[in-house]
């Protein structure tokens, strides 16, 4: 190969990585200012009022935009579907309660707990025991032995219960994702509004309907779902598995940072080396993944 055409085709190979790490890197972002954003409606309808909006609102675009009736999921794809859409709808609700109560970073470093157990689970590596040890030495710091740590418990119940559903998630997803462009996430949002939006409504009632209540719905809608799910459905048929679990292992730490800057939450040197424990397990487990992987959501490893 010529020297033109071999920059060419390093040119090419450069392009065709850095367009699904930018939309997994902005899917990232996204997320987590659309929590932080959340938060402040907390107060007004609840997290599970926040979440009906959150949920629906999405579930609305994502139909809108993706138009997945045109092509119907076969009769074997409707279990996953379903399970999907639940386990969707229920991580969104239990994360949200957490976020109620405990710091977004911490929310999420017990958060991604749940998928990395899947990703170890079985596994006979001596080195995944590794990643094991310093999951686990993340997770004591945050345990609210004798209020040491000042958390709220319930609020890290919550988040261990958004960890167990997004494990099952996990799951479900993968086999989901085998649908083309977003259908799956279109329609496992709207199976997750069937139940979401009924709970926000007899918690929230008629002020899930003021204006500055469905704005920032609307936004929080946006980023936190229709445009993560979907940026993250775009980049997971494009990179391989581990180059997308490395990057969505740092979540906790792209949440810490969120919070920080735009809730003013600041965290402790303990919690912060709590998060960068689970941020490394999280990391180390999914470059030392076997290559040869079949595509799944983000909850490979996040």
């Amino acid at each position: 190969m010529n020297p033109s055409a071999a920059r060419a085709s390093v040119v090419s190979d450069s392009s065709s990585v850095a367009w699904p790490l930018g939309c997994l890197l902005a899917s990232l972002l996204s997320q987590y200012v659309g929590a932080a954003s959340a938060k402040g409606l907390f107060p007004l309808v609840g997290a599970e009022g926040v979440t009906a909006l959150r949920v629906s609102i999405a579930a609305v675009i994502l139909m809108a935009v993706w138009r997945p009736w045109r092509t119907w999921p076969g009769r074997r794809a409707l279990p996953d579907l379903i399970a999907y859409g639940a386990m969707l709808g229920l991580m969104n609700l239990c994360i949200y309660q957490a976020m109620a109560r405990i710091p977004i970073g911490v929310a999420i470093a017990i958060e991604v707990t749940g998928p990395l157990a899947v990703a170890l689970f079985g596994s006979r590596r001596p080195r995944d025991v590794l990643w094991v040890v310093l999951a686990v030495a993340g997770l004591l710091p945050l345990l609210p032995v004798r209020g040491a740590t000042g958390l709220d418990p319930v609020g890290m119940v919550w988040a261990a219960a958004a960890a167990a559903c997004w494990a099952l998630y996990i799951v479900f997803g993968k086999r989901a994702s085998a649908l083309p462009g977003g259908q799956a996430a279109a329609w496992g949002m709207l199976v997750a509004t069937t139940f979401t939006l009924p709970l926000g409504v007899a918690q929230a009632g008629s002020a899930l309907l003021a204006p500055g209540v469905l704005l920032t719905g609307l936004a929080v809608a946006v980023l936190s779902s229709a445009a993560p799910y979907s940026l993250e459905m775009v980049a997971l048929r494009r990179l391989p598995r581990h180059v997308f679990g490395l990057l969505v292992s740092a979540s906790p730490a792209v949440a810490a940072l969120v919070g920080f800057f735009m809730l003013g939450e600041r965290l402790s040197a303990l919690q912060w080396a709590a998060i960068a424990c689970v941020v490394g397990a999280s990391a180390g487990s999914a470059l030392g993944a076997p290559a040869p992987a079949a595509t799944a959501t983000r909850a490979d490893n996040r």
